[in-house]
């Protein structure tokens, strides 16, 4: 339909917009910006919710562990902040190539497992 809003089309969303683009209530998603602290959309002068598109990726990101991964609000809440503190963090090009040679090595273990 050519009025549906798009993700990216725009800067900011309203909930209706959000609503539609992610097929979720727009109760749900009050719902969790009261649940999930890293979902604070922005406010209008009215007081309207502006979504910005991280915001929008994130509801779908929250939608998905839920709905699809069958997670509970805590366990969300629970990855989130593990991985904000993860994002902080900086990571040492040493640290990060030894632990790509390992998963890399257990790739590698699990194909050749595959080949007997």
């Amino acid at each position: 339909m050519a009025g549906e809003p798009r993700l990216g089309s725009k800067l900011f969303y309203k909930i209706g917009e959000v609503s539609e683009i992610t097929k979720l209530p727009a109760y749900v998603l009050r719902f969790w910006e009261s649940e999930f602290s890293f979902l604070k959309p922005k406010k209008s002068r009215g007081n309207q919710r502006l979504y910005v598109q991280r915001d929008i990726e994130a509801v779908l990101e929250i939608k998905r562990m839920l709905y699809e991964e069958g997670h509970t609000i805590a366990g969300v809440n629970r990855f989130w902040a593990k991985r904000s503190r993860h994002a902080n963090k900086p990571v040492r090009p040493r640290e990060l190539a030894k632990r790509l040679r390992g998963n890399l090595q257990a790739i590698l273990k699990i194909l050749e497992s595959y080949d007997r």
